[in-house]
């Protein structure tokens, strides 16, 4: 059967403001900015799922599937997506993991059934989850669970969230209203990530000169004919193999989404549609009434009121971002040194080691925390150096800051 050749895309990149219109569609998705794999590592995205056959579909350019994609106008869809993360995250001594810091079981964000709470759960490990849209005012995501069910509601002007498990309610005004023809990325803003739609999004905000795009053959996804998309770094010292996003070829919308790392073995981060229908989903599953006796905690829509990663992450004190692109570090200096919340009865530094690898640099010493896909190292001195790079580049960033 017919496979589609790979088209690299030029080195100099085709997003150019003087090309044509066509192509100006992808420029929206070409800020140069390396956040796919921190994102990735941060909100968690499922084994390989089948793809029955590779379909015999029209030849297609890399620049020509990515102003597809750009130009999708699919704002109604409904579907079952499987998530799993392997990130390969450092356990704590005595149990646990880094993940468990964040909250997640231990209750954090503003109340048992914030959206915050649920995003560190689906850090590790495999999930299913419904999703339904219909346009930019009503989305829902439901995390389906062994004896309960976590939904995220948003209706218009509110967003809900419902855990079944201790009948706990969050609601908030919605966010501001989605700019025009954003759909897909149609979730509620704080579950956005657990889409294939919003992962292909931040995956393509990091293609630039650095990047090598490919068409690389054709798939089968929830039923439903694609063409594969292959994103690597140019890079060195990115832990990013390669990405690669099926494209539905009828209407553009991105099916499957899969990370894997440079070090090899199964995909770090991968979410995938094993079901997906593009009719328009009933009114009444964006309905939403608290339950009789249900605890319900109320957010603010100013504290609700949601801004980018980036901006967000350039809002915290200390912080800078050195690198360019896929080989981007974040800085950041913790006020006051390491928290004493970190020594563990030994000191921050010999708790840090018990995580991961001391070393030393012209900077001083630190300890490197490391994940499959994201590192960190932070100095004796309590300055955090992050990316999705290896060690040797975060070493280098910490004695270009000295």
């Amino acid at each position: 059967m017919a496979r589609i050749r790979p088209t690299q895309v030029a080195d100099d990149g085709f997003w150019d403001e003087d090309r044509p219109t066509g192509r100006r569609k992808a420029v929206r998705y070409a800020v140069p900015v390396g956040v796919a794999g921190i994102a990735a590592a941060t909100i968690g995205l499922v084994p390989a799922l089948a793809s029955t056959g590779a379909p015999d579909l029209p030849k297609i350019t890399a620049e020509e599937l990515i102003s597809k994609i750009a130009a999708s106008d699919t704002e109604q869809l409904s579907g079952s997506v499987k998530i799993t993360t392997d990130l390969g995250i450092p356990s704590l001594p005595g149990g646990g993991s880094l993940a468990d810091l964040g909250g997640g079981k231990r209750g954090g964000g503003d109340g048992a059934a914030s959206p915050e709470s649920k995003l560190v759960e689906l850090a590790a490990g495999t999930h299913t989850l419904r999703v339904a849209a219909d346009g930019p005012e009503r989305q829902r995501v439901s995390i389906i669970e062994k004896a309960a069910e976590y939904s995220v509601i948003h209706n218009g002007d509110e967003v809900w969230a419902y855990n079944s498990a201790d009948n706990s309610v969050y609601h908030a005004e919605a966010p501001g209203k989605a700019a025009k023809g954003d759909h897909g990325r149609q979730v509620p803003q704080d579950l956005s990530g657990l889409t294939p739609q919003q992962a292909a999004k931040k995956a393509l905000a990091a293609v630039d000169d650095t990047t090598r795009v490919t068409v690389d053959g054709t798939a089968r996804v929830a039923g439903r004919d694609a063409y594969q998309l292959l994103i690597r770094p140019k890079q060195s010292h990115s832990t990013v193999g390669s990405i690669r996003i099926a494209v539905d070829a009828d209407n553009g919308v991105p099916l499957k989404f899969t990370l894997e790392p440079k070090s090899g073995g199964k995909a770090a981060v991968e979410v995938g549609f094993t079901q997906v229908d593009f009719g328009k989903p009933k009114a009444s599953t964006f309905d939403f009434t608290p339950s009789k006796g249900a605890k319900v905690t109320e957010k603010s829509a100013a504290k609700h009121e949601a801004k980018a990663d980036e901006k967000r992450l350039r809002e915290l004190p200390g912080l800078n971002v050195v690198g360019k692109s896929w080989d981007s570090v974040a800085r950041l200096d913790l006020p006051g040194g390491l928290p004493a919340s970190a020594s563990g009865g030994g000191g921050p530094s010999e708790f840090l080691g018990g995580l991961g690898k001391k070393v030393k640099g012209d900077f001083g010493s630190g300890t490197v925390l490391s994940t499959r896909l994201v590192n960190a190292l932070i100095t004796e001195d309590g300055k955090v150096f992050v990316g999705a790079v290896d060690k040797s580049a975060l070493i280098d960033a910490a004695d270009a800051a000295k």
